[in-house]
């Protein structure tokens, strides 16, 4: 799955840039990138809503400082749980790749993250004072064919987002506490009064002082920032059922993000996908692999070697075996996931044809053909029609249990 880029990449502006270096990034970028500048560009257009996403986060001082700290996972925007990296995530070598997901019970919206970190609200009229149920993480864990065979136990480490130990969650200097915004009073809003010709008209917002919150730290905690939240890592023994496939789905409950006001935590989402095999293919619970034989073991029928995802097995080859046969060996396939039994092992037989022969098989093919009533030449032409007849029929062959 693809990674989301960062959004000073996006819009190619070093992470020191300046309020005006953005904003300048943005419009040429935008300019260039118009899906009224490039009708019917796919591409064009994928870009263009990417540096959109990225200019509402870098221009707001506030996202944009929670994004310098957290990364893609304060921004809410991991569709389906394809967001960005956390610090040390995805991007960084040999780190796990962990995602918000906004369509599974998370948050949608760096409001909701805002209202998730300091329990107020950016443009809310009350800030929340219930419990609130913790954000859900996903995570994509890519296995072998083997280990989806027999399941398998594994440690992840799931970063969470979580109360500064130094300072509480408040967010001030340890010996320091937040003051009450002088400017609302604590309570997040302000009211703004305008004359209009019908009369006043009264509006709130946010407080632009304390940002929403009713409260301002003078003195940040150095641990933190100030955002009276820091990123720690929580141990988990994650189980892989026998049989799972790509796309398979497993739940870890209240392995997600920590609650809020003693509401509940998020659950965690592994997504598995199972990377190709060298030897087997795979189509739901039954494999398929192909066998190269000879043609006098074609005719005759030959104890035949075939690898398994247990081991390699002999199976009894039926004599007049055919060119595109298949072989269905019962119960060699994968593991049925969550239920009983496994699926089989098909096996598609190819009936290599020599290229080259000594004068002495050639000897023996020729008497093989006269007993037959065959008329053939023991030059190019013996060899072309060996591979018409044994090598042309691929198509031809049925399906067939082994003995």
């Amino acid at each position: 799955m693809a990674a989301k880029r960062d959004y000073y990449e996006v819009l190619g502006v070093g992470r020191d840039a300046s309020d005006a270096e953005i904003k300048k990034a943005y419009r040429n970028l935008a300019r260039k990138y118009h899906p009224d500048h490039n009708p019917g560009d796919r591409q064009a257009e994928e870009r263009f809503k990417e540096i959109n996403e990225a200019h509402e986060v870098l221009k707001d001082p506030e996202k944009r400082r929670m994004y310098d700290r957290f990364g893609h996972a304060a921004t809410g925007r991991g569709p389906g749980g394809a967001g960005g990296p956390w610090p040390g995530g995805r991007g960084a070598p040999g780190g796990p790749d962990f995602s918000w997901v906004g369509d599974l019970g998370g948050f949608s919206g760096f409001d909701e993250i805002f209202d998730m970190f300091f329990g107020g609200g950016l443009g809310r009229q009350r800030r929340p004072s219930g419990p609130a149920r913790g954000g859900d993480l996903r995570y994509d864990l890519e296995i072998s064919l083997e280990e989806a065979a027999s399941g398998l136990e594994r440690e992840l480490d799931v970063p969470r987002i979580v109360d500064c130990p130094i300072c509480g969650g408040s967010g001030a200097k340890p010996g320091t506490k937040p003051e009450r915004c002088p400017e609302c009073g604590g309570s997040g809003q302000v009211r703004h009064v305008r004359r209009t010709p019908l009369g006043q008209m009264v509006t709130s917002g946010p407080c632009p002082a304390c940002e929403g919150r009713g409260e301002i730290v003078k003195e940040p905690c150095p641990d933190c920032s100030g955002l009276g939240k820091v990123r720690r890592n929580h141990r988990i023994i994650l189980e892989v059922p026998a049989g799972a496939d790509t796309g398979t789905r497993l739940r870890i409950p209240e392995a997600g993000q920590p609650g809020l006001r003693g509401g509940p935590p998020g659950d965690l989402y592994v997504y598995v996908h199972v990377r190709p095999h060298k030897v087997f293919r795979r189509e739901g619970d039954d494999l398929y692999i192909e066998r190269k034989i000879g043609f006098a073991q074609a005719a005759l029928g030959a104890e035949l070697p075939v690898p398994t995802l247990n081991g390699e097995i002999e199976v009894r080859l039926p004599a007049g075996t055919q060119p595109g046969q298949v072989l269905r060996l019962r119960g060699k396939g994968m593991p049925r996931l969550k239920r009983s039994g496994a699926g089989d092992l098909l096996v598609r037989i190819i009936v290599e044809v020599p290229t080259r022969l000594s004068a002495r098989e050639k000897e023996l093919l020729a008497q093989f053909a006269a007993e037959r009533g065959e008329n053939v030449s023991t030059g190019e032409g013996f060899l072309k029609k060996m591979r018409d007849i044994l090598g042309g029929g691929g198509g031809a062959g049925g399906e067939s249990q082994p003995e």
